[in-house]
């Protein structure tokens, strides 16, 4: 992005609102596939690992875009 799109507001709550949907997926999908090997094997520690998995990943992928975008900025 430039550095005249980074200024505008409303590209910057676009951005940060992604960011939460993206944040907010990655756990639903570490939920899940937590939830699946728990049924398999009948452990609980599937579901907590499957979702604090989820949210790593999550994390990890915002920071990537955050430094993606402030890439090309003078700042």
């Amino acid at each position: 992005m430039t550095k005249k799109k980074l200024d505008q507001p409303l590209v910057m709550a676009g951005l940060i609102g992604a960011m939460g949907m993206q944040v907010a997926i990655c756990i639903l999908i570490g939920y899940w596939l937590g939830a699946y090997v728990s049924d398999i094997t009948g452990s609980k520690g599937w579901l907590i690992g499957g979702v604090l998995t989820g949210l790593a990943l999550g994390i990890g992928s915002a920071i990537l875009v955050v430094l993606k975008v402030l890439e090309g900025s003078d700042e």
